[in-house]
């Protein structure tokens, strides 16, 4: 999962336009407090935790045996509570990093990052100016067999290196457009690919002024042991139908999260809190009476693109498209160290799983929670198949996102008893017997304002 930025002043808009909000929502969603107090005795923090200290024992990548081992835990976890489950593979193009890589100039070592998906090489060669590496920029530039030094910005990642290598580059340099360190992807596998790294804004302003000055300057690119090929990753689903074969509204919930982490992180928070969270809704509802079919699906290869969700609602028949009326995504839940609760919707606008959760969190919180435009994470697929969809998340982000920090030690049980509530309550308002469902999804017309997304494409 990728971590979401917020302004002051977007902030402060999405605060005053949540009261707007908070009326229509009470008024649209009955609620039953007897109903209710049924999800509330039911869910234990502890054994979330419990399920988050297994997962993250060990970084869970894409396509790897620990991967595998995540979701076999997971399939055997709903098989034991009762469910019909499944682990459901599919394949993807996987990118292992490279093992070791290099640059320097004028025999001056740097110390550069590297692109996902960059292929090997070892070019030596003039370093030359590529602007910003458009097809503009290095129209009327000789690059045959040099290094493109480009800048961060106006196009991805990977149509910079593309360009410079239909001009004849033999490698690219792009340098950062702000402080810090680049860190990126060129978007997926291409065999047109050259060995691409990265350097920061303060580097790439000395080589380029030492072109500027009509230096020449010379550079070594090496990158070994990157490797492209197929993987296979997997999905693990387990599916309650509706409790009453005759009177079912015959409408669906799917409930998700990604198992699935980053390498070298144990991903406690990102995303053991989310599937463990998955897996103890799954045993709350096992014995509950509900009207409509819910769905607890655990996703793979979220960390590389989505695409386990990708692959799961490309999978659905236009009828369980129409059917679905709300995906509830946890992801990042559980977090002693992030902010406050909000939810991301893929648009920015409200919709079921928004309204039924802000009632839910207005009751048991006595105020609601607030929402926001956001995606990089498994509900997207979803919202673009136009199924209602939301994210359930903390923000601002912990400092141990993506990182080997992100432990156990950090999960606070607290906000897994209140995230765990709130959602769980919210799913039982639409899903309980006494709920007159409609398979007529609900449509919103708030429109929240956009918010910045860090990118890491471009």
């Amino acid at each position: 999962m990728k971590k979401t930025v917020i302004s002051l002043a977007v902030a402060t808009s999405l605060t005053l336009s949540f009261t707007s909000v908070q009326a229509s929502t009470s008024a649209n969603v009955s609620h039953n407090q007897s109903s209710e107090q049924k999800v509330l005795k039911k869910v234990n923090s502890e054994k979330i935790y419990q399920d988050i200290a297994y997962l993250s024992k060990k970084p869970r990548v894409a396509g790897t045996e620990s991967e595998r081992e995540a979701a076999t835990f997971v399939q055997k976890r709903l098989s034991k509570l009762g469910y019909e489950s499944a682990v459901e593979p599919f394949t993807f193009t996987g990118y292992t990093p490279a093992a070791s890589f290099s640059l320097s100039v004028n025999g001056t070592s740097y110390s550069p990052t590297t692109f996902t998906y960059t292929t090997n090489g070892s070019v030596t060669d003039e370093i030359v100016d590529g602007g910003l590496g458009t097809k503009d920029n290095l129209a009327n530039k000789d690059v045959t067999g040099k290094i493109v030094l480009v800048q961060r910005g106006t196009i991805t990642f990977g149509e910079k290196v593309l360009n410079a290598a239909e001009k004849g580059a033999a490698a690219v340099i792009i340098f950062n457009n702000t402080d810090g360190e680049l860190n990126g992807t060129l978007g997926g596998a291409n065999d047109n690919y050259i060995p691409s790294l990265a350097v920061t804004k303060e580097e790439g302003e000395k080589i380029l002024t030492s072109i500027q000055k009509g230096e020449k300057p010379s550079g070594t690119v090496k990158i070994e042991g990157a490797v492209v090929s197929e993987r296979t990753s997997y999905n693990v689903t387990a599916t309650k139908p509706s409790t009453f074969k005759k009177k079912g509204t015959n409408d669906i919930i799917v409930v998700g999260a990604h198992h699935d982490s980053v390498a070298g992180a144990p991903g406690a928070n990102d995303d053991a809190s989310g599937t463990a969270m998955v897996l103890e809704l799954a045993r709350v509802f096992k014995s509950l009476p509900t009207d409509t079919e819910l769905r607890f699906v655990t996703f793979g290869a979220e960390e590389v693109g989505l695409l386990g969700s990708e692959h799961y609602v490309s999978e659905l028949s236009e009828d369980e498209k129409n059917r679905i009326v709300g995906m509830f995504n946890l992801d990042m839940v559980g977090s002693r160290d992030a902010g406050d609760l909000v939810m991301n919707t893929a648009d920015g606008t409200p919709n079921l799983v928004t309204e039924l959760a802000q009632a839910s969190s207005t009751r048991l919180n006595g105020s609601p929670t607030p929402f926001q435009a956001g995606g990089r994470s498994d509900h997207v697929p979803f919202a673009e198949a136009g199924i209602p969809a939301a994210l359930f998340i903390h923000s601002p982000s912990e400092p141990w996102y993506h990182s080997p920090e992100d432990t156990l030690d950090k999960i606070s049980k607290e906000k897994l008893q209140d995230v765990a509530e709130i959602v769980g309550t919210a799913i039982y308002d639409r899903s309980r017997p006494d709920q007159q469902g409609s398979s007529v999804k609900k449509r919103a017309t708030f429109k929240a304002p956009h918010l910045y997304h860090e990118q890491d494409v471009k």
